[in-house]
C-alpha cells in the first residue's frame, strides 16, 4: 500500500451570524488505497478529518466537501467573527497521533525516488513542502477597509505532492 503526502490549498467564502468570511488554507493529507478497495484521504493539517472514495478523485472531492461542509456548521454555531475564527483554528490545529509523522515518512521516500507515482498523481504538480508551509487565514470580509475586493485575491484549489528536495 502506497501513501500519497498531498498538499492542497483551499479558499471558501463563508457566511455566519452577522459576519461574512474568507478562509484560504494551506494544507496537507495523506492519500493510500485500503483493504477495503477504497481510496481514503486522511487529514494532516487539517487532521481529525477523514473520507473516502471509489477512485482516488472521487475521495478528494468528498474530502474537499466535508472540509466545506465543517466550515458552514462551524459558522452556523458561532455567535460572532471571533467565535468563528477561533473555533476554525482549532479546526485546523487538530491532529491525529502519529499522522504527521507519517505524512513525512511518505513525502521522504517520493523525494527520495523511492516511491515513483502512479495515475493519477503522476500527473499532479510537484512543490517542495519547505516552500508551501501549512497554514490558514481567515479575515473579515465584509469588514475590509478599503472596501474594494480584486480578482488578485482568488486563490484556486491546489494539488500537489512533493518535489524532490
Amino acid at each position: 500500500m502506497t501513501n500519497y503526502p498531498v498538499m492542497f490549498t483551499f479558499q471558501d467564502v463563508v457566511s455566519g451570524n452577522g459576519f461574512l468570511s474568507g478562509v484560504t488554507m494551506s494544507g496537507r493529507a495523506l492519500m493510500c488505497k485500503e483493504s477495503d478497495g477504497n481510496w481514503w484521504v486522511y487529514g494532516i493539517h487539517p487532521g481529525g478529518m477523514a473520507h473516502f472514495g471509489a477512485s482516488a478523485m472521487e475521495a478528494f472531492a468528498n474530502f474537499r466537501a466535508s472540509y466545506k461542509t465543517v466550515l458552514f456548521d462551524i459558522a452556523e454555531e458561532a455567535s460572532n467573527f471571533d467565535a468563528y475564527m477561533t473555533e476554525v483554528e482549532r479546526f485546523y490545529s487538530e491532529s491525529g497521533d502519529g499522522e504527521e509523522a507519517r505524512w513525512e515518512a511518505a513525502a521522504k521516500a517520493f523525494r527520495e525516488g523511492k516511491v515513483v507515482a502512479e495515475e493519477p498523481f503522476s500527473k499532479l504538480p510537484r512543490q517542495s513542502p519547505e516552500s508551501r508551509p501549512c497554514g490558514v487565514k481567515i479575515d473579515r470580509l465584509d469588514k475590509v477597509e478599503s472596501n474594494r475586493f480584486s480578482p488578485k485575491q482568488n486563490v484556486a484549489d491546489t494539488f500537489e505532492l512533493p518535489k524532490a528536495a
